[in-house]
């Protein structure tokens, strides 16, 4: 069997290990390992790969991004901004027809702008606006399925952990990923927002309506959320003017938040030890991902596969926009089954040459960045399909009253809005790119 046979075989294989429902960094590290020895037919190799794949791969001073961004979600949820975010969009929206929904997207977008956590987003905004949806008379499809695709802003708008990772994979400028995620992620917010107003006509029992507050109220709870404003200009601004990097940026995020938090009593000395672990536990569980997808990786680099797909591609003369498109379908169907930060690990070894290969009439680096928003965009959507949506699963255990079923049919009219997104991104890449061009 040749190395390429022995790569493309270990996808079907890897695919099974993680339906067996061995964790995903020890199914890639097996089939990284297991591949390296039959490519080489030498325990040597094996050997070397763990002296030296280890420290290549931590010693990377931008992985502390991921740590810095966790712990800064751990506080932000700790700190009660949540709560005063969603009361500042619902006391705005509430009352317009679908409002608190709308209001919970609004909640969800801005809270993902300290977070960079998809899960976070959508666990900490659905213990704050799923009781106010129901109170209100919303429908439970309605309501979960707004929370989940609400969530998916949390890794959409920057700062983004698993952008980070495609930053490192591919080798691109960080502070240029989050200004060019910036644009797409607002209109992921809109978009969320039309649908459910094109939903609550279509199925009018499906939303209540609520009181007008007042104005006093309203600008009342709008000056609540300025630590946030000042967290995420300080963070985001200061990246993007050069101030510092974004590791740094990283860690002024983790403090402020992490001030605004105390001084609004939610973070003791046990909520501090109870933050400090979790944002351990969640960093030590992505680097053994990221380790597991090392090793593969350097498997695929010995076999050749990711050389020899670009290569085969060039000389087919496809159209580039039909190769694009193939793989953003082959994304859409790996999120039905696979994690987001699983999906980035596995495959941007092999599509990204590939993609770099083709002609869009961009330079090489608009095209990496354009790109990489596109699979953000993709996997986001991998989050809110079923089987293995883990926003559904989240929100859904929550609304104990609400059945898996009806969660994901909620979901469904947002995953459209998404495909809608995806397409019109695809074709007029300049509205991702603009804002890059515009500050660099």
């Amino acid at each position: 069997m040749s190395s390429l046979e022995i790569a493309l075989w270990s996808f079907p294989i890897l695919i099974g290990l993680i339906f067996l429902r061995i964790p995903i960094g020890l199914a890639m590290f097996l089939c990284g390992a297991v591949g390296i020895w039959l490519v080489t037919g030498s325990e040597r190799a094996i050997l070397s790969q763990l002296k030296s794949v280890p420290y290549d791969t931590f010693s990377s001073y931008s992985l502390s991004i991921i740590a810095l961004f966790l712990l800064m979600g751990q506080f932000a949820m700790r700190g009660g901004l949540s709560h005063a975010l969603f009361t500042a969009a619902e006391s705005w929206l509430g009352h317009r027809k679908g409002g608190v929904a709308m209001a919970s997207v609004g909640a969800c977008a801005a809270f993902g702008a300290i977070c960079g956590s998809s899960l976070a987003t959508a666990a900490t905004m659905g213990q704050v606006a799923l009781p106010e949806l129901r109170r209100f008379g919303y429908s439970g499809a309605l309501s979960t399925g707004t929370l989940a695709a609400g969530g998916t802003l949390g890794i959409l708008i920057p700062p983004s952990v698993v952008l980070v990772i495609y930053a490192i994979l591919a080798e691109q400028n960080i502070a240029k990923l989050f200004v060019a995620a910036f644009v797409p992620g607002i209109l992921a917010a809109l978009g969320y927002m039309a649908t459910i107003a094109i939903y609550v006509r279509v199925f009018p029992g499906s939303a209540g309506s609520r009181p007008p507050s007042p104005m006093s109220e309203r600008w009342a709870a709008l000056v609540k959320v300025w630590p946030v404003l000042l967290i995420f200009l300080a963070v985001i601004g200061g990246i993007y003017l050069g101030i510092f990097t974004p590791t740094e940026g990283a860690a002024v995020g983790a403090a402020g938040t992490g001030i605004v938090a105390w001084v609004n009593g939610g973070l003791n000395w046990q909520g501090l030890k109870e933050s400090i672990l979790a944002t351990a536990t969640s960093t030590g569980m992505i680097f053994f991902i990221v380790l597991g997808a090392a090793f593969f990786n350097s498997f695929l680099a010995f076999s050749q596969l990711p050389q020899v797909a670009a290569t085969f591609v060039t000389e087919q003369a496809l159209n580039p926009w039909l190769v694009l498109t193939l793989i953003l379908l082959c994304y859409l169907v790996f999120g039905c089954v696979m994690d987001s930060l699983s999906m980035i690990l596995l495959t941007i070894p092999i599509f990204f040459p590939v993609v770099m290969a083709l002609d869009f009439g961009l330079s090489p680096e608009m095209t990496a960045i354009w790109f990489g928003v596109l699979v953000l965009i993709v996997v986001e959507v991998g989050l809110i399909t079923p089987p293995v949506g883990m926003n559904l699963f989240v929100i859904n255990a929550m609304a104990k009253d609400v059945p898996i079923g009806e969660t994901y049919r909620g979901a469904m009219p947002f995953v459209l809005s998404d495909i809608l997104r995806v397409i019109v991104l695809t074709a007029f890449p300049g509205i991702t790119l603009f804002l890059v061009h515009l500050m660099f």
